[in-house]
């Protein structure tokens, strides 16, 4: 991965203060030390009292209690914080999250684009150093981030999500069916924000698109959805023959396949065609729950609910369908935390900018059923678990993600205080969070 230093990768004010204030490692010495913090591994239910960090370039090579006193290296006292691995959002949306609606209306991919990469460095500055993004077209963003040209989270792409005709996913106007053997692709879907297709022909052919255009995972719309018009929430979406066509594609590039789903018949057939993580499920009943434990399904689900933060629809039906699905909230994480599903963290982040800016905070809504320790982990080491099935197409291969241990990507975040005893520390970034580093890079420090 180009590795580029700071002041070539930032600009204006924010940098301006990070070069005066941040001993940042030159390409003579990228290593780093921070010393006198308290580190919670991302496994450990207790910290590492005391203990020094040493960094190499873009992983960790020791995590002691010893001193370290390494001639050359940028010294960073931590004053007895707490560091945890950077944290990792399971469902986002690079160019959904930050686009209003109204733009997959009037606007072009350019906008769409340009939103999504100055969210980018938004989303890297809440903590949230790496992203699976579970649809849209980032693809170009993730480039330019690897390379050094912006600034934003790892991203591992699924790209457009595959949709059927009158599935969530199927945006055309209302005048664009019944269409015509030989009809060309309307223009988002052209430009891979989504995709319709239909048929296990089809299918075929655009999962194998999807992965030539750099999907690190396939996904598809498995039922009916909130914001779309077409879909009541009960529909099934696709044939069992359908989802396995997808599958099996996904198979013979040795990566897996993740499903919009809210509803028990869905899911269970999605299940059955070799799915391995399915998104929401807030209306899941305890038959499924043990089904997915039983086939070793992930449950990728969000803490959403019918609050002060809860999105708002201009269709009336989209509205009735967000409440529906948000009570099921509060029912599905006790069940599958009881049947020992694998839980992973999102935020599922939509159409609203101002929405995004509380990606952390999703985190304190975990509170009801998790303790600190059982948030923190699952937002960084079980995460990065999820990501692992993605095999030999997962794009960081130097390392594990979400732990702090010797080997691992030097992804981390100082934060001032001890979220293991208050995880609401998490709920204001900026304030607490005073040093982020990804990939071995220094993006703010404030100490």
């Amino acid at each position: 991965m180009k590795r580029n230093t700071h002041d070539k990768r930032r600009h204006g004010l924010i940098g301006i203060v990070l070069l005066c204030f941040v001993g940042i490692a030159t390409a003579q010495d990228s290593r780093v030390v921070l010393t006198n913090v308290h580190v919670f591994d991302g496994v450990s239910e207790k910290r590492i009292e005391n203990a020094n960090v040493l960094i190499e370039g873009n992983l960790i090579k020791r995590v002691t209690t010893d001193a370290l006193d390494i001639n050359g290296a940028t010294t960073i006292d931590g004053g007895g914080r707490t560091l945890i691995p950077g944290l990792i959002d399971a469902h986002w949306h690079t160019t959904y999250a930050y686009a209003a609606q109204s733009t997959v209306i009037t606007g072009d991919i350019s906008e769409i684009a340009i939103r999504g990469a100055l969210g980018a460095e938004k989303t890297l500055m809440r903590g949230f150093t790496t992203t699976r993004d579970t649809g849209g077209n980032p693809f170009s963003i993730k480039k330019m981030i690897d390379a050094g040209e912006l600034v934003g989270p790892r991203i591992l792409p699924s790209g457009p999500p595959l949709s059927q005709t009158s599935g969530h996913l199927d945006y055309r106007s209302a005048q664009a069916t019944p269409t015509n053997p030989g009809d060309s692709l309307d223009y988002w879907n052209a430009n891979l924000l989504m995709l319709v297709a239909d048929g296990v022909p089809e299918l075929l052919k655009r999962t194998r698109e999807i992965l030539r255009a750099g999907a690190t995972q396939i996904k598809f719309t498995a039922g009916g959805g909130v914001s779309s018009v077409y879909d009541p929430i009960d529909v099934t979406e696709y044939t069992f023959e359908e989802m396995k066509a997808i599958v099996d594609v996904a198979n013979t590039w040795n990566t897996y396949v993740l499903a919009h789903v809210f509803t028990d018949a869905a899911a269970q057939q999605a299940i059955r065609a070799g799915v391995k993580s399915l998104e929401h499920g807030m209306l899941f009943s305890e038959e499924t729950l043990r089904m997915m434990k039983k086939n070793d399904v992930w449950l990728s689900t969000q803490p959403i609910l019918n609050d002060d933060q809860a999105l708002k629809f201009d269709d009336p039906k989209s509205n009735a369908k967000f409440i529906e699905v948000t009570q099921g909230t509060e029912n599905l994480y006790p069940l599958a935390k009881k049947i020992g599903v694998k839980i992973a963290f999102g935020t599922d982040m939509l159409f609203d900018p101002v929405t995004a800016e509380a990606q952390t905070q999703f985190l304190t809504k975990l509170k009801p059923w998790f303790t600190p320790y059982e948030i923190l982990k699952m937002a960084t080491h079980d995460n990065a678990q999820l990501l692992e099935l993605a095999g030999p197409r997962h794009p960081y291969q130097d390392g594990p993600l979400g732990e702090i241990v010797e080997g691992a990507y030097a992804d981390l975040i100082l934060v001032d205080g001890n979220p293991l005893e208050n995880i609401d520390l998490l709920a204001d970034p900026h304030q607490n969070f005073v040093l982020i580093m990804k990939d071995g890079e220094i993006f703010k420090n404030t100490l």
